[in-house]
């Protein structure tokens, strides 16, 4: 196999064999797929086998691979100059993209990564505020910064480690951990540290041990309480930000918080990052203000032109009605296939973001529900799945997605396979 030989090779000169822990498939066995191309919602790889794509690199590729649009964006930017060190009309064409559809947001910067984005949200609110403790959730994965890779998710639950080595207690002294989806935790952790919390961040929908929505009115009380003690709430809506709706989760569910990081669908598939929130936060940033940020790529012409473009496909109309319809037309096919098969099985979805659990209890809505999934079945299910020609994401921890591209075919496609599937797990 192709990949197999390209997997023993790779390990010979990056860790692991990966530049990013989850694409391993540590959570599910065997070597990872080498994916030579893609176009629209499907992936080929190494060895030229075509497959339905549901990761869609992990979630930016919310128009389809390789988007005409997207493409020529690139290829036209790029003509100019990759990179220049300099302002450029494209990062401010972005950023007022940005804030027109995200009015949370009066100003915002441009990074080059999501853990760029949530670092520079926990330093700003720290430096605005004058307080030292961050309240995350278990679960919740907000990139591989120190200060909150405790009791995450993503690759960090996936592999089975509670932290990581190399984080100095002292750096994660402040971070406080509550239950996502239970106000109760949150509270305690105000009346015990309420006058050192600087803020509150939580990915709206977890997308990091799965696909986990708020429960209703949690996140009201997440901004309530916040608002009451003087603390920032930071929606990291790198994952679900452009993907839940075109306002990201923030608009969904009506509530506003004063930060909030994005990545992944602003740049289009490219590297990319922002932090963004109410104006006199975000001028307490370096230039104009005393806390410190910077970056040599950050806003570098290509990135922002694929992300604009991005933007404009998404903001077209009845786009996300439609990501909506076959995002749920495909759980709810895996569900009704998965109930005629015998197969217990629980499924979610929120614009074209979705997730599965074996498991035949209600929906799980914290860390430990989820874990209580059967992992064992999510790995046969992954590889008959994948055999079938179907790509989900490597792990029972990791939400997956639908984009633009997808059909009815492409779905229909999906089902038939996982009705198969089904009959051996």
């Amino acid at each position: 196999m192709i990949s197999a030989e390209l997997f023993s090779r790779a390990n010979r000169s990056i860790p692991g064999g990966v530049n990013s822990p989850v694409r391993a498939f540590g959570g599910v066995g065997g070597a990872p797929l080498f994916i030579e191309s893609a176009l629209g919602a499907e992936l080929i790889d190494a060895a030229g086998r075509k497959y339905v794509d549901y990761v869609g690199s992990w979630g930016p590729m919310i128009a389809g691979h390789a988007h005409p649009v997207v493409v020529s964006a690139v290829q036209d930017a790029a003509a100019r100059g990759l990179s220049f060190g300099a302002p450029t009309l494209s990062e401010i064409r972005l950023a007022e993209k940005i804030t027109s559809l995200m009015p949370s947001i009066e100003r915002i910067r441009m990074v080059n990564s999501g853990t760029e984005a949530t670092m520079t949200a926990i330093r700003l609110a720290r430096g605005f505020t004058k307080r030292n403790k961050i309240i995350k959730f278990a679960g919740c994965y907000h990139g591989h910064l120190d200060a909150l890779l405790v009791q995450a998710g993503s690759g960090v639950l996936t592999l089975g480690v509670p932290g990581s080595a190399g984080v100095p207690e002292t750096v994660v002294r402040d971070t406080l951990v509550a239950d996502f989806n239970r106000p109760e935790t949150v509270r305690a952790l105000f009346d015990k540290y309420g006058d050192d919390i600087a803020a509150v961040i939580v990915e709206p929908v977890a997308g990091n041990m799965n696909c986990v929505l708020p429960v209703k009115g949690f996140l009201q009380f997440l901004r309530e309480i916040c608002s009451e003690r003087g603390a920032l709430l930071v929606f990291d809506e790198v994952m679900t930000g452009f993907r839940v709706s075109l306002g990201g989760a923030q608009s969904l569910y009506g509530v506003k918080p004063d930060l909030t990081t994005l990545g992944k669908i602003i740049g289009g598939g490219l590297p990319v990052g922002a932090c963004g929130g109410r104006a006199d936060i975000m001028n307490c940033l370096a230039p104009v203000g005393e806390v410190y940020q910077a970056g040599t790529l950050s806003g570098n012409p290509v990135a922002m032109a694929a992300g604009l473009a991005t933007l404009n496909l998404v903001s077209e109309p009845l786009f996300y009605e439609q990501l909506n319809r076959l995002t749920q037309k495909l759980v709810q096919g895996l569900k009704e296939t998965a109930l005629r098969r015998g197969v217990a099985l629980q499924a979610t979805s929120v614009g074209g973001m979705f997730g599965f659990y074996f498991m035949d209890k209600p929906l799980p809505e914290t860390l430990s529900e989820v874990k209580q999934a059967d992992v064992a079945r999510f790995q046969r299910f992954f590889h008959g799945m994948l055999q079938a020609g179907v790509y989900l994401a490597p792990s029972a921890f990791e939400a997956g997605f639908v984009s633009g591209a997808h059909t009815d075919a492409l779905i229909a496609k999906t089902l038939v396979a996982a009705d198969s599937v089904f009959k051996t797990v």
